[in-house]
């Protein structure tokens, strides 16, 4: 008779093997979708005519559509959604707060300032490397301030997240008051609110690659996250160095976030939503938490950012306004029902 762990493990490779084919599917149909009509079988041939498969069955004008347009743009949604799901899952084992994201930890408002200040102000500093500076100083601050006087407890980890991404908005909006002129306030709301709408294939190299470089090596951390989801005394009995563990995978987290900002701007609340609705199908263990929530925040981000280009045509929404259209209500139900933590 299968053990629960067996069964566990067996839904998990089933749900991960969907969730591979619907991601697949999801970006084929989601780079047909569009003022210039195309068809699945259209973007088949033309991706499989660049590997020397077969003609493309497109003129240069579409066929620059699908590759220089829409490719990189829907690619890189994949890439950011699964980092920022990723790094959701990850913020939630170590704080062991379930309300925990990138977003709500001040992360991303941090690299926001950073990014914002090298747009705006024409620091010379690398645009990741001044949003990795950013987002790694909101996370050190939120930790700081909720472990001032006190113990770290959930609700203090949120609410200091909460005054630390307020505290860096405000420095972001003075920044961008200060020196911004003519139409690149717009661009500039635009990229605050979370938008892909710039995303060409440096920005795939990007996210994609903070996301193998990073990404990966954070999935072999399950088993660590596993004890700290016992508490601190647990897991150092369990042989973990809870100190500087903690710190690296933060540190990781935080780079991570930066460079998925860098490109993306600010989208809240994939990293909240995603962990959740793969934890209630597969349970907390974080070896098939980790990968499966990457694969659903790809997906999820792919038909958000979809949505938001093309629902309100010839209008197109920051994406971030349809990720906290969605993820709101989902905080508020997910803080009803862990009352506990207030």
């Amino acid at each position: 008779m299968p053990t629960t762990r067996g069964r566990i493990g067996g839904r998990a490779w089933a749900i991960g093997l969907t969730l591979g084919a619907v991601l697949v599917a999801s970006i084929v149909v989601a780079i047909a979708i569009g003022p210039a009509g195309l068809s699945p079988a259209e973007v088949w041939s033309s991706v499989l005519a660049r590997f020397g498969i077969g003609e493309s069955p497109l003129s240069p004008l579409r066929d620059g559509i699908v590759w220089e347009l829409r490719m990189p743009r829907v690619l890189t949604a994949s890439a950011v959604g699964a980092g920022l799901a990723l790094c959701g899952a990850i913020l939630q084992a170590l704080t062991r707060n379930p309300l925990a994201d990138p977003y709500l930890l001040g992360l991303s408002a941090g690299a926001s300032l950073g990014a914002s200040a090298v747009l705006v102000l024409g620091i010379a500093i690398a645009l990741p490397v001044a949003a990795f500076a950013g987002g790694l100083a909101a996370l050190v601050l939120t930790l700081a301030l909720a472990g001032a006087g006190g113990r770290l407890t959930p609700t203090r980890t949120v609410l200091a997240g909460l005054a630390v991404a307020a505290a860096f908005g405000a420095l972001t909006s003075l920044v961008i008051f200060w020196s911004a002129t003519g139409d690149s306030y717009r661009e500039i709301l635009g990229w605050l609110l979370g938008s892909l709408a710039g995303a060409d294939w440096p920005a795939v190299l990007l996210a994609g690659g903070a996301l193998i470089v990073i990404g990966l090596p954070l999935l072999a951390s399950a088993r660590t996250l596993d004890a700290f989801a016992f508490g601190d005394t647990t897991a150092a009995t369990l042989g973990v160095h809870v100190g500087r563990t903690r710190w690296l995978l933060l540190g990781a987290t935080a780079l991570l976030t930066s460079a998925l900002v860098a490109v993306s701007g600010a989208i809240g609340f994939v990293g909240l939503i995603l962990p959740h609705a793969v934890r209630l199908l597969v349970g907390p263990g974080h070896r098939a938490l980790l990968p499966l929530s990457a694969l659903a925040g790809a997906v999820f981000l792919v038909w958000a950012d979809t949505a938001a280009r093309t629902v309100f045509d010839p209008r197109e929404l920051p994406v971030g306004i349809i990720t906290a259209l969605i993820g709101a209500p989902v905080f508020a139900v997910i803080l009803f029902r862990n009352r506990s933590l207030t």
